[in-house]
């Protein structure tokens, strides 16, 4: 079945997952670091990681199944649940696929190094109501693609 894995610590959609999972009835598992509040409902959980590098990227690389939904910015987590068969969407709305994830994976390492250089010093421009509107948008077709792949599967 269908289930949403949210990279939570710094993800700026939360809101806009629970608000879609609800719609679909989708199960939600939020992966962070520490505790935070998630709202007191049977189908969204909220699972809480050991401290350590990539303790959250490791749980749900691990956990997520083919057809299952992750939310994350992280592209080398991005990578990982693609390779496992998973819809990855980030929180401008922006699809990772097997068609852009090298890009996106050169992309960030050509950043690191400017960003150990010197050259940059910013992070990403703050999230705005057309990224959130993107994301709801995809969010949504990714959710449709899924069943129907899964309803054609199953004819």
């Amino acid at each position: 079945m269908l289930h949403i894995f949210v990279d939570a610590d710094a993800c700026p959609v939360k809101q806009e997952v629970y608000r879609v999972a609800r719609r679909y009835q989708l199960a939600v598992t939020l992966v962070a670091n520490a505790w935070m509040r998630v709202p007191d409902e049977p189908r969204i959980t909220l699972q809480v990681v050991k401290d350590g590098f990539d303790a959250a990227d490791n749980w749900i690389a691990g956990q997520v199944q083919p057809g299952d939904i992750v939310v994350t910015a992280d592209i080398p987590l991005a990578d990982r649940c693609i390779s496992k068969g998973a819809r990855v969407l980030g929180p401008t709305g922006k699809p990772f696929t097997d068609d852009n994830i090298g890009m996106a994976v050169a992309g960030r390492n050509l950043l690191a190094e400017l960003r150990s250089a010197g050259e940059i010093t910013g992070g990403p421009p703050p999230l705005t109501q057309r990224d959130r509107s993107r994301f709801l948008q995809q969010l949504d077709t990714l959710i449709h693609a899924i069943r129907r792949h899964c309803s054609d599967s199953n004819a």
